[in-house]
């Protein structure tokens, strides 16, 4: 049965820089903390990578994200992957718990998280199930 978390986040990105491309600026990484409140209470940090182009409002961007603390009462971690592509301004994203990823009390945890931003604020449903793992 897909059960829904909803909540409000934080997020700091502390821009990274790439010693591999010193001049391309088209690359950003980007290290990232969360703090996550509402059905899910808790922390994450993980690693963004992202690219532009010469056409206004075109990017993409991909992102690993641990998160740790309580899914509606349950303790543990689990890892979230992020494919986000913007095309001419118009907004793809994809943020996927990765499969076997959850630990502790969320051991078997899988769905999708969706994010919206209005008024620079920043909030998420997660939709999920929770199976025994063999």
């Amino acid at each position: 049965m897909e059960t829904h978390a909803k909540g409000s986040f934080e997020v700091k990105m502390t821009p990274q820089t790439w010693s591999e491309f010193p001049a391309d600026e088209t690359l950003g990484r980007f290290l990232l903390d969360k703090q996550y409140h509402g059905d899910l209470e808790a922390t994450s940090q993980g690693q963004m990578l992202s690219g532009g182009t010469i056409a206004k409002g075109s990017a993409g961007y991909v992102a690993i994200e641990k998160v740790t603390g309580t899914l509606q009462g349950r303790s543990g971690s689990f890892i979230l992957q992020h494919n986000g592509v913007m095309n001419r301004g118009v907004p793809e994203l994809t943020i996927t718990i990765v499969p076997d990823s959850g630990c502790g009390e969320l051991t078997g945890v899988a769905g999708k998280m969706t994010v919206q931003i209005a008024d620079g604020k920043h909030s998420y449903e997660l939709a999920y199930t929770l199976a025994t793992i063999q």
